[in-house]
């Protein structure tokens, strides 16, 4: 049996390990576009090991979280990879939040999430000495790694990794599946992995249009050497149940750094790190998109808002000081920015669950958001179990 895989991120790896594991007889191969792996959203993420505390208790992204975070812990440890518990508070700055952390306490405890705990204001300080809220829900257990390491070694095990391999196109033809880059290549499986470009690729397959993927840019902030202890561990908000973008946080890494933010603006490219990113073609796709003016006439508001923490680090760090408010401008330089992948129905819906489409014999993950990473392993056991061989 021979079974493509495309995209290098940690989803289409972590996929392909795991269908060496489970079909041994069979060849497995990744085809990507990029010169290395994680060269998208896998490389471009907060590192954050997310514990499960926010995802509604019986949907995909709380289980698989919860799977896959053991899984990754597990891995990293086995590999001498980076992978630090240095917990995460999430933070009501205000009276009016309280009902929502409540609300993610409830989450926390039906996912199982362990040694989560409330803490009045005062006791913020004895995690995070210069953090500031009426309460806060502490994850002892949420932890910071490096996945782009870690889709390194998920590469090394596997047998054909092809590089500057772009698929362009996804065929059915009797008996298999046919990948179009600069040659026909025929499968018997095809699974994809295509983050940025999924909605695209699917569709070559026959898969419906929706939900479409609109790119929206993170930027980040960084914290300058000398102010990196004004944070220990993570410091997030308490999200707007509106929005699957959880607003500007704190994140420390594995070098020691501390990002602040992000933000989130669309991007006028999918794959536009920068500003100056524009792709005509990614431009007219979100212009003609049906479900891009739903959500243009709904959240406008909050678009003007997000510019202008993008156009203004004042603004920005302003916001970050409802949480550390002995931060300054001064504290801060600019940091790298990613790109996310946000899928959106038709009629303007974002989508926040993981959702993989079954096209006989492709398999087309469709919306990999925040936790996907977290969760890769397990989303890989997932498909891989879905899949039907014989069929």
């Amino acid at each position: 049996m021979n079974i493509g895989v495309v995209g290098a991120g940690i989803l289409g790896l972590a996929i392909a390990r795991r269908l060496q594991q489970a079909r041994p007889t069979a060849r497995v191969t990744v085809l990507e576009k990029e010169t290395a792996v994680a060269q998208h959203q896998t490389g471009h993420n907060s590192g954050v090991v997310h514990a499960g505390i926010y995802y509604p208790p019986g949907s995909l992204k709380a289980e698989l979280c919860r799977r896959g975070s053991e899984l990754l812990r597990v891995f990293c440890t086995e590999r001498g990879l980076p992978y630090d518990e240095c917990g995460k508070l999430v933070v009501a700055t205000t009276a009016d939040q309280l009902p929502a952390l409540h609300e993610i306490e409830r989450r926390a405890k039906a996912n199982r999430v362990p040694s989560v705990r409330w803490l009045d204001g005062p006791e913020i300080t004895s995690v995070e000495p210069y953090a500031r809220g009426v309460a806060a829900l502490h994850s002892p257990v949420t932890a910071i790694t490096d996945f782009a390491a870690v889709s390194r070694s998920l590469a090394a095990e596997l047998e054909d990794v092809r590089f500057s391999t772009a698929v362009r196109e996804v065929r059915p033809v009797p008996g298999g599946v046919e990948l179009i880059a600069d040659r026909a290549l025929k499968f018997d499986h095809v699974i994809l992995c295509a983050g940025l470009q999924s909605d695209r690729l699917a569709a070559t397959a026959g898969d419906r249009p929706d939900p479409a993927i609109l790119p929206f840019r993170g930027e980040y902030l960084k914290l300058i050497p000398e102010r990196t202890t004004l944070v220990r561990g993570l410091i997030y908000p308490v999200p707007d149940p509106r929005y699957p973008f959880l607003g500007v946080h704190f994140t420390r890494r594995v070098d020691g750094s501390v990002d602040v933010g992000p933000n989130a603006v669309l991007a006028t490219a999918r794959e536009g790190y920068r500003r100056r990113d524009i792709s005509a073609a990614d431009v007219r796709g979100i212009l003609g998109y049906p479900g891009f003016w739903s959500i243009a006439r709904y959240h406008w508001r909050m678009g003007l808002v997000e510019v202008a923490g993008s156009a203004s680090m004042r603004v920005f760090v302003n916001r970050a000081r409802a949480y550390v408010p002995s931060l300054r401008v001064e504290d801060v330089v600019r940091g790298g920015a990613g790109v996310r992948a946000q899928a959106v129905d038709r009629n303007g819906t974002l989508v926040d669950d993981f959702r993989i489409h079954r096209l006989g014999r492709v398999t087309a993950l469709r919306n990999a958001p925040s936790p996907a990473a977290t969760s890769s392993l397990a989303i890989a056991e997932h498909v891989v179990d879905q899949i039907d061989f014989a069929g």
